[in-house]
């Protein structure tokens, strides 16, 4: 729900709708500016509402704690940048680093960030992907999941600590122990279709193909939930998801499973 100081006024353009998407993203991701866009790109199709993006970046190469740390400070800065550039929702597009700093703190994260853009006279709705992951699985009813990471093994588990804090319990997680972040971009989404099947999805009532928003996954997606059966999604969808409820548009796009049909 959007408060009083989180509206959002849309810009007239072309007689339709023209929403600015900003993102702060990691110096070396180059998923969320392609999957997030192309998650919009489909709504266009079918909705008239139109969007333009716009990033500002946070330096990080290696996925370690420390470089994340690092990288979480400089996020600030980021969301002055883009509240100069009067964007209408603004999403922090680094789920790992969220939850490295600590459990909950994405809460934290969204308070700070939008306080930035308060104190730029131009107050912001803020998303997170780790805060927009929890809320997605809570939107899908999720009791019991499981993930697929292309974190090493103590980040995952991290990662499987911090969700089962916020009372989702994870029945199984995949490491893909990848620790270069252009390497973890540079995966093939469709390999995602063996790699699931590594899981045993008994009692499991969503799927998260991937628990990261630099791994590519959303051609796999929608392929994947036909083929097991259960809801399936991943951080870039829930953040879009997420993006979408604080401009309060109608939360829906062709593609992107069971959380963007438009029940929700």
């Amino acid at each position: 729900m959007i408060n009083e100081t989180q509206k959002v006024t849309p810009l007239k353009g072309l007689g339709r709708l023209k929403y600015r998407i900003g993102q702060i993203v990691p110096s070396s991701n180059v998923t969320m500016e392609t999957e997030i866009p192309a998650i919009f790109r489909a709504r266009e199709t079918i909705l008239p509402e139109r969007f333009t993006f716009h990033s500002s970046r946070m330096r990080m190469k290696k996925v370690t704690k420390e470089e994340l740390e690092a990288m979480d400070a400089m996020s600030l800065k980021c969301a002055q940048e883009l509240s100069d550039a009067h964007v209408d929702v603004m999403g922090y597009a680094c789920l790992v680093a969220i939850m490295s700093m600590g459990r909950g703190y994405h809460c934290v994260s969204e308070v700070n960030l939008h306080q930035e853009t308060v104190a730029n006279d131009f107050p912001t709705p803020i998303v997170t992907s780790a805060g927009a992951l929890i809320n997605g699985l809570n939107v899908l009813g999720a009791k019991q999941i499981s993930i697929i990471t292309p974190y090493m093994r103590p980040l995952t588990d991290m990662v499987v600590d911090y969700i089962e804090h916020q009372g989702i319990k994870v029945k199984e997680s995949i490491a893909l122990e990848i620790p270069d972040n252009l390497e973890v971009a540079a995966q093939n989404p469709m390999n995602l279709l063996e790699i699931y099947k590594q899981l045993d999805l008994k009692d499991v009532d969503v799927l998260v193909v991937s628990a990261c928003v630099q791994m590519p996954s959303l051609e796999a997606i929608d392929l994947i939930q036909a083929e097991c059966g259960i809801p399936v999604t991943s951080a870039a969808v829930c953040t879009t998801y997420e993006m979408m409820k604080k401009l309060s548009i109608e939360a829906k796009s062709p593609i992107g499973g069971e959380l963007l049909n438009g029940k929700y």
